[in-house]
């Protein structure tokens, strides 16, 4: 997705106020917020490392339920 953001100045309006005019749109399109936002590439979890945590999570609920219903939690 390419945005392009244009400010054209406006009779004897100064180099500041333009920039500022030109700062505030670039904020208010998202631009830069997307950039970032894209700035690192999760790569998404392999099937085993996600059987794996599912695995881990399960034998965590197990042995805190065991001790819940034992009395020492």
């Amino acid at each position: 997705m390419i945005t392009t953001v244009e400010v054209q100045r406006e009779g004897n309006e100064s180099n500041s106020s333009v920039l500022r005019r030109f700062t505030k749109r670039v904020q208010s399109s998202g631009v830069v917020k997307r950039a970032k936002s894209l700035r690192y590439n999760a790569r998404p979890q392999s099937h085993f490392k996600k059987k794996k945590s599912a695995l881990t999570r399960l034998t965590r609920k197990i042995s805190y339920d065991r001790l819940k219903k034992l009395g020492k939690i």
